[in-house]
């Protein structure tokens, strides 16, 4: 089913002499300030989370103890990535990829305005919304990022590392706002903070929609009506019984917070399975496209293992900061959530950087899946780092330098940025048309999947020791990298167009 565009609405990526975002298309920079507000307040929350589950009733806080604040924390972020395969399926079929990302991110910051009210129940409402808005807009928004660009336009890395270091603009100055305003005023004035954000981010993104390219008012492969309309009563009553049944067993007991967390992991490993599948076996997907699929599995994998060490930046550090770690730097005294603004000042510090060094490189630049192999072993090193500090201690009442975590957030934040960038532009390049949204929300299912292990991983954390903990787990993480490297040749060979 075909539609046609206005003259507003290119259907096609700009022409290469469109070069007015630091050399970039014009829509690169829409996306770009869309995504500074979306991980503002994302990530603004995501630091106080945590913290916030764990700390005493008499604080505001859900009294939750530290490894269950981490799983409780990891199965939103689970819940979050599961809902971009909807997400995906809804902007290719029906809503189409703009109004998807507009939806998202009005649900999201609905969600944020209900955690603004200092009542648990309105705590998991917030985090609902959230995670459907989040589902909506996350795997759209970079879809439409790669639209900006031809297959073979060299720009499209570069780019890709530009549009991740204004995503990591947000991701610093949000645990700023939020982590002040929690330890100085109360947990639900940093949500409400969150809730700004995204207002922000709503306004910029309609204001500068002309300049994107592949804007259309239907989804690009669009239902028949009848089909839509059933889609569309399908999906209204699915969600109607799920929350029934979810609110019937929960009051008969049977749904416990960690059963509901253990579900959710086990959802994690099965959907990127599934779907695999489906797109292997579609007949909408040419025999060249599905080998191009084969190799992206290993990037799925990797992707997997490094987000897995990624996400703890924002549960297992955050509690270590909060505990073990000193919260002054020249006698300025900070909350522990700021941390985590390290992590994005690193990236937002880096990625031009990066971003130069590709362009420079041009054809030169390493393949692909070497730069995503060096991401992980990053990630790796970056839990290796914290074993020193927590090593030889007779109590945990130590305290630890700040330059320990910093230090583990600069490594982790290099790996990010090597790994999510290249890691998302080849997804662009290597998705099958008829996918292309859907695939974007393949690899988000990696998150999902990292985060569905994570929950289950961290309740260890407390349980066995620190140096332990950060070791194993640092270790496998390098250990995969290596493992991607040595499959470099084969990698090379099946990737095309990906160099």
């Amino acid at each position: 089913m075909s539609h046609t565009t206005t003259g507003t609405e290119p259907a096609q990526p700009p022409p290469e002499d469109d070069r007015a975002f630091f050399g970039q298309p014009r829509g690169l920079m829409t996306l770009s300030g869309l995504e500074v507000w979306e991980r503002f307040s994302f990530l603004g929350m995501q630091a106080i989370l945590v913290l916030y589950f764990a700390d005493t009733v008499a604080n505001g806080g859900l009294a939750m103890d530290p490894g269950t604040a981490a799983s409780v924390s990891a199965a939103y972020g689970t819940l979050v990535y599961l809902v971009s395969v909807a997400g995906g399926w809804l902007a290719d079929r029906i809503l189409g990829s703009y109004r998807a990302v507009l939806y998202g991110g009005i649900l999201i910051a609905c969600g944020h305005y209900a955690m603004a009210v200092p009542t648990a129940t309105m705590t998991w409402v917030g985090l609902g919304l959230i995670s459907a808005g989040t589902g909506l807009l996350k795997p759209n928004v970079a879809s439409m990022v790669g639209k900006l660009y031809r297959t073979e336009d060299e720009r499209r890395d570069a780019g890709f590392a530009l549009y991740y270091m204004a995503i990591n603009i947000g991701a610093f100055a949000g645990p700023l706002i939020t982590g002040w305003l929690g330890d100085h005023a109360s947990w639900h004035w940093g949500f409400s903070a969150a809730a700004f954000g995204m207002t922000l981010g709503l306004i910029q993104y309609v204001l500068g929609r002309r300049h994107l390219a592949g804007r259309k008012h239907a989804a690009e492969f669009a239902l028949a009506p009848a089909a839509m309309r059933r889609a569309v009563l399908m999906i209204v009553a699915g969600a109607v019984l799920v929350a029934v049944v979810a609110t019937a067993l929960a009051l008969a007991g049977w749904l416990t917070m960690d059963r509901f967390v253990d579900v959710l992991t086990v959802i994690s490993v099965i959907a990127p399975v599934v779907y695999f599948a489906v797109m292997f076996r579609s007949p909408r997907v040419t025999s060249e496209e599905r080998g191009r699929l084969r190799p992206y599995v290993v990037l799925f994998l990797a992707s997997v293992v490094f987000n897995f060490i990624l996400f703890q930046a924002y549960s297992t550090m955050m509690l270590l900061a909060s505990t073990n770690a000193r919260t002054e730097i020249f006698g300025f005294h900070f909350p522990a959530s700021w941390y985590a603004s390290a992590l994005g000042a690193f990236e937002v510090a880096l990625a031009p950087v990066v971003a130069a060094v590709w362009a420079r490189m041009g054809p030169r630049q390493p393949h692909a899946s070497n730069k995503i192999a060096i991401g992980v072993i990053l990630g790796g090193l970056s839990f290796l780092l914290m074993v020193l500090p927590t090593s030889g201690h007779a109590g945990d009442s130590y305290k630890m330098a700040a330059w320990w975590i910093v230090g583990s957030y600069l490594l982790l934040g290099l790996g990010d940025i090597l790994l999510e960038t290249s890691g998302m532009s080849a997804t662009t390049k290597l998705a099958p048309k008829a996918f292309a949204s859907q695939t974007m929300a393949l690899w988000f299912l990696s998150l999902a999947l990292a985060n569905g292990i994570q929950a289950q991983i961290v309740k260890l954390y407390g349980e066995v020791s620190n140096p332990a903990y950060f070791g194993v787990n640092g270790a496998i993480a390098v250990v995969a990298g290596v493992a991607v490297i040595a499959a470099a040749p084969w990698l090379k060979r099946t990737m095309h167009p990906v160099h």
